[in-house]
């Protein structure tokens, strides 16, 4: 076959994706998106791809090269759906809360009153996101009244309009980790705990990687997300509760996973390819 792999920066994941798709027999094609033109009234020269890998850093650089892969006729994992509901927070919360994944209980407001009647509901502490956003960037977590106003108050005075969105969640008290698991194609090939004395657990802010225990339940809930979010290659990270329970956080459509190769020994980027080909023959 021959593979695109679409990227803006290239990283240990891309490497490892383009060394997998040439050990496994098959041509591979580099497209740097930031580095090229697209033409949106005439075809770019692609069309003799059989599929393209999705790999931008950039949402809007993968969202919107997705967009004119498919329009022209090229499948593209992820496709534009599935990245465009996986990047906002709001949506992808809202989506698996109908369909009854657990997440944490959140509400969204426009106004510091409407965040004020939120944290009367949830209790302190509680957590403010963006919608938009990876890296545990912006995340704040508001200890009380006072806390939440200053935050609130920080982000109405940025420029970005998607801060003026308030997305408030409950505060998931956890065991100093949390899950980052991965879903390929309805399969679920690895997890890590991400493991931190502070309460962001991300990998990108310090935490350390360490391989975790996939159970039935967790397998389970992995599964259903993904299905629930599209399918394809995700990211699913999930926030485990003192007690054991299991919350979903967020889906990330372009997923990292250097770390988790490192601590598991799986390769994960021949896994996405074999099950990407498999599932595209079907």
């Amino acid at each position: 076959m021959k593979i695109g792999v679409a990227y803006d920066f290239v990283r240990w994941e891309e490497r490892a994706i383009i060394d997998a798709i040439k050990k496994l027999g098959h041509d591979v094609v580099p497209l740097q998106v930031s580095k090229k033109v697209f033409w949106l009234t005439e075809p770019n020269g692609y069309s003799g791809l059989d599929f393209i890998i999705q790999r931008c850093v950039s949402f809007y650089r993968a969202l919107s090269s997705t967009a004119i892969f498919e329009e022209q006729g090229i499948q593209v994992v992820n496709n534009f759906n599935v990245i465009r509901d996986c990047e906002d927070k709001l949506y992808t919360t809202l989506k698996l809360a109908k369909n009854n994944i657990p997440v944490p209980r959140t509400g969204v407001s426009f106004s510091r009153d409407g965040c004020l009647d939120i944290a009367e509901k949830l209790g302190y502490p509680l957590v403010v996101k963006p919608i938009y956003g990876s890296w545990g960037r912006m995340v704040s977590r508001a200890l009380d009244r006072d806390s939440l106003l200053e935050i609130i108050e920080f982000r109405e005075y940025m420029q970005s309009p998607y801060l003026k969105v308030h997305y408030v969640q409950e505060y998931i008290d956890k065991p100093s980790r949390d899950i980052r698991a991965f879903y390929f194609w309805g399969e679920v090939p690895a997890a890590i705990y991400r493991v931190s004395n502070s309460w962001k657990t991300n990998t990108a802010l310090g935490g350390v990687a360490v391989e975790a225990e996939l159970n039935n339940e967790l397998i389970e809930i992995v599964k259903k997300t993904g299905y629930i979010m599209g399918g394809g290659v995700l990211g699913i990270d999930i926030l485990e509760s003192r007690d054991g329970r299991y919350f979903v956080s967020e889906v990330n459509a372009v997923p990292e996973f250097r770390n988790t190769v490192r601590v598991t020994g799986k390769d994960l980027a021949r896994k996405m390819i074999e099950l990407t080909i498999k599932n595209i023959k079907k």
